[in-house]
């Protein structure tokens, strides 16, 4: 992939090497890291080089056009000195977004009502094509700004979210519908505007399939912690009986059940709990009212699933982890993960181990870790 702001703009950090050799670079530094644990071959996950993203944010500049005297806007993002650089387009956003983003600037330069005070705009598509756009302001949106904005949405087909202070105004659904083929099975969610999803929707499929092809069906139970939406709880509850999964956000506990209910799945327990609590009431240290309907004992967990923040996991965590036969870790922090399989080794042993290049042309890599338990 070529870019004009290569070494220019902040946001693609390894833009002197092509996509084959900056994916080595960052292979030979995480088999370097890990070598203390393990010296299986890793399972590599690819992006494609360039139109990847389905998820982009972008500041707004303005400026005077010295011609005509109008302000004229464009998409910003930091340069190498954290100074505004001015961008005409985004060589790893989606198709649908790249060909989108002209469209509404056009649009939205064209009326002072949409354009004033305008400080970022947020895309979030599926490859499904549905697309959202939000729009971000530093002033009161008013019913003017409401009108022209249903117009907009008509005239380009998108669905357009407004935000400002103490203000969401959602002009006619605040989620995409996207369709995921995993392991020749399509899967349906719902992502909800400012909710957390994967940038990187052909890795994030690879990485579903990466775990179910590494997990055997079985006459047990699965414990998810850190579940979000269900990206990988839904796909998961088709190889146990049942599962429970927990998420502190109420925005992804509400996307999780709206997307159990588009898959018709009913084998799964969405508990909003932070991860530490429910380890507390796994071992009846504590009572919780919102655990009332559900009888943790009657699970026979076999698997724990872990995707944790960047932050990795906490010392309670670790050692529930401990107890389970099987562990499957997904990191998007490489130097938490270490620290994590410090503790997860002493009583099991890595069996996979991958790599999924989520974020191409940066210095950030995920990793997938696959344990059982040592007899």
């Amino acid at each position: 992939m070529t870019c004009e702001y290569f070494g220019t703009c902040a946001s693609c950090t390894l833009y002197d090497k092509t996509y084959d050799e900056q994916l080595n670079y960052k292979i030979k530094r995480e088999k370097n890291r890990f070598s203390n644990f393990t010296n299986l071959d890793f399972d590599i996950i690819k992006s494609s080089e360039k139109n990847f993203r389905n998820r982009a944010e972008f500041r707004i500049w303005w400026e005077k056009d010295e011609e005509n005297g109008k302000d004229k806007l464009f998409f910003a993002m930091n340069d190498t000195n954290k100074d505004i650089l001015k961008i005409d387009s985004c060589s790893i956003v989606s198709p649908d977004i790249s060909n989108l983003m002209p469209k509404i600037l056009k649009e939205l330069e064209s009326s002072m009502i949409l354009s004033f005070r305008l400080f970022a705009i947020e895309f979030l598509n599926s490859s499904t094509s549905d697309m959202l756009v939000t729009l971000i302001y530093h002033k009161k949106l008013e019913n003017e700004w409401i009108e022209l904005v249903k117009k907009l949405e008509t005239k380009l087909n998108i669905k357009i979210i407004g935000r400002s202070r103490k203000q969401k105004i959602v002009l006619s659904s605040d989620f995409i519908n996207e369709t995921l083929n995993i392991d020749n099975q399509n899967f349906h969610f719902a992502y909800e505007e400012n909710g957390f999803t994967q940038p990187n929707t052909a890795v994030n499929i690879k990485m579903i399939e990466w775990v179910l092809q590494n997990s055997s069906k079985q006459d047990a139970d699965l414990c998810e912690l850190y579940c979000g939406g269900g990206n990988f709880t839904i796909p998961l509850s088709k190889k146990f009986n049942k599962v429970l999964a927990t998420e502190i956000s109420k925005t992804s506990i509400k996307s999780a059940l709206r997307n159990c209910e588009l898959n018709s799945i009913e084998n799964i327990e969405f508990i909003r709990m932070s991860a530490e609590d429910f380890v507390q009431a796994l071992n009846e240290v504590r009572a919780f009212n919102r655990l009332k309907n559900i009888d943790l004992k009657s699970y026979n967990f076999s698997t724990i699933f872990m995707d944790p923040p960047r932050s990795g996991l906490d010392d309670t965590t670790r050692n529930l982890a401990k107890n389970f036969e099987n562990i499957i870790y997904i990191s998007c922090n490489p130097e938490t993960l270490h620290r994590d399989l410090e503790a997860l080794t002493k009583t099991h042993e890595i069996v996979k181990f991958a790599l999924f290049d989520q974020f191409a042309y940066t210095e950030h890599i995920e990793c997938g870790a696959i344990l059982r338990k040592i007899a």
